[in-house]
């Protein structure tokens, strides 16, 4: 029996109708840039970029997985995943793994980290949240969301895991702020973050002192904002990190030194290349040119997710949506901003371009929920 091409073709078009197909471009454009990129960091250590293929795949079919759930679908979900996430890290503070020096893992059959489950769970609860509130919201509404906040940012903090605790803190703010929190509340915060820093800055000289104790925060930590402040403190331990990605960066010049010709990575002068560097090794092959292209790149990415945003259907779409599409932004803006030079090293990868299964697929999932709030869109529309 004979198929028919055109049926074929049909059934085709219904697997991938979920997909948003600008918002696919510009992800699959950045997945490109990452295994060339990848390619020449990991010359020196087979398997990588075939490991990476396979975490790509495993991506998409999640991505298509998600894409094709509907956003009542994911609005039931919210409650029972944040509940089960706070539970885990809970149980990572009582009887959690610890590895080098970090309890952030737990065992329940599989090893798992519990934190990135909260990279979804908590922009879905807080959309969920606000979706029962539509109409209604109260200043204490937005008190209630800082606590339902507050709990999961504070575990993860605690393991410690500051990277993590920054985008789970970043992805709750955006659904508050786009809930309707005045800017006028957020101006105060924003000033007092400044005037914070600059005290920093103004009094390193003694802050920096290994006698004098930070409150609320770890040595290591401690450490991390004061090698920022001044690398050629400890230009052969974790200075040496920004030290080196910044000569990188800095040699690549106007147009870079070409793929696979970077002699800061190929000399091994860049540690983590493959990972939360692989912006230095970029930057190093393809110049000041590449390094802006890769930024438009994920300019597009994000304004193509805040587009669809805008068009959701409920306020939940819209709110989760837009929340995820900025999530990528903070992924990007932290991890460029700490390979430069001027953010601490926290250990975020850069998206979709970073070695490593966990945070690929936890973006990809992030993809997939954007298209599902457009696919519903375009289904009402018809």
């Amino acid at each position: 029996m004979q198929l028919d091409s055109r049926a074929v073709l049909t059934y085709i078009k219904r697997l991938f109708i979920g997909f948003d197909k600008p918002l696919a471009l510009f992800m699959f454009l950045l997945l490109g840039v990452g295994i060339v990129t990848l390619y020449s960091a990991s010359i020196d250590m087979p398997g990588r970029v075939e490991d990476q293929v396979r975490n790509i795949l495993l991506t998409f079919a999640l991505m298509w997985a998600i894409a094709n759930i509907p956003t009542q679908t994911l609005m039931r979900l919210a409650v029972p995943l944040y509940t089960i996430g706070i539970g885990l890290l809970v149980g990572v503070a009582l009887f959690g793994l610890t590895r080098k020096g970090a309890k952030r893992w737990i065992n329940v059959g599989v090893v798992i980290q519990p934190s990135e489950v909260m990279k979804i769970a908590m922009p879905l609860m807080l959309a969920w949240y606000y979706q029962k509130r539509e109409g209604v919201v109260k200043w204490f509404d937005y008190v209630v969301g800082l606590i339902l906040l507050a709990i999961p940012v504070g575990l993860i903090a605690k393991q410690p895991d500051l990277g993590t605790a920054v985008l789970v803190l970043a992805s709750g703010l955006f659904v508050i702020y786009f809930a309707g929190l005045s800017f006028k509340l957020i101006l105060p915060i924003l000033l007092a973050i400044v005037i914070g820093a600059g005290t920093i800055v103004a009094t390193e000289n003694k802050i920096c002192q290994p006698e004098v104790k930070w409150p609320m925060m770890h040595d290591y930590q401690k450490h991390r904002i004061c090698i920022l402040l001044d690398p050629q403190s400890d230009p052969l331990g974790q200075g040496f990190h920004t030290i080196q990605a910044v000569i990188a960066i800095g040699s690549g010049g106007v147009f870079g030194k070409g793929w696979l010709k970077g002699t800061q990575a190929h000399l091994e002068f860049i540690p983590e290349k493959h990972t939360d560097f692989i912006f230095a090794v970029f930057s190093e092959e393809f110049g000041l040119v590449g390094g802006l292209t890769l930024l438009f790149l994920y300019l597009c990415l994000i304004a193509r997710g805040l587009y669809v945003a805008a068009n959701g259907a409920t306020l939940f779409a819209r709110l989760l949506a837009g929340a995820l599409a900025m999530s990528f932004f903070t992924y990007a803006f932290v991890n460029v901003g700490m390979v430069s030079g001027i953010l601490p090293v926290v250990g975020v990868p850069l998206p979709f371009m970073s070695y490593g299964g966990t945070a690929l697929v936890t973006l990809g999932l992030g993809v997939g929920i954007i298209m599902s709030v457009g696919k519903q869109k375009r289904l009402m529309q018809s």
